[in-house]
């Protein structure tokens, strides 16, 4: 019997650059404008480390990654996020949440199985 499909996480990526892809395989990320950071946002109206990605592994084996505001000190973002229109500090990410960062900067985080990565991409270039 073929094993079960594994989540690929992706994240869809709009800012003045444009958009992109990006998938998620590490515990964790840095988000923001800075050269430094794993998953760079281009835009003056992001801080420099806007927000932190964390993958948490569940007691079933399932994992999942919560995104928080900031760094992980507690130091908040100077705008913080909205994740699908409402203003929060940390959230557990489903599929399709829109985690804003600022004008024209968006996230959206598809927790996608296997193969699934073409529909993905076709969302991309439209």
């Amino acid at each position: 019997m073929p094993a079960e499909p594994k989540p690929v996480p992706l994240l869809l990526i709009s800012d003045t650059k444009g958009n992109r892809e990006f998938l998620l395989d590490k515990e964790l990320y840095i988000i923001g404008r800075d050269s430094k950071c794993d998953i760079r946002l281009v835009s003056p109206f992001v801080s420099r480390h806007h927000a932190t990605l964390v993958r948490f592994q569940e007691a079933n084996g399932a994992s999942y990654y919560r995104i928080v505001d900031g760094d992980l000190r507690g130091q908040p973002s100077t705008n913080g996020i909205l994740i699908n229109g409402r203003k929060l500090t940390s959230h557990k990410l489903k599929n399709e949440d829109e985690i804003v960062f600022a004008p024209n900067v968006m996230i959206v985080y598809y927790g996608l199985e296997r193969g699934d990565e073409m529909e993905c991409k076709k969302l991309v270039a439209s």
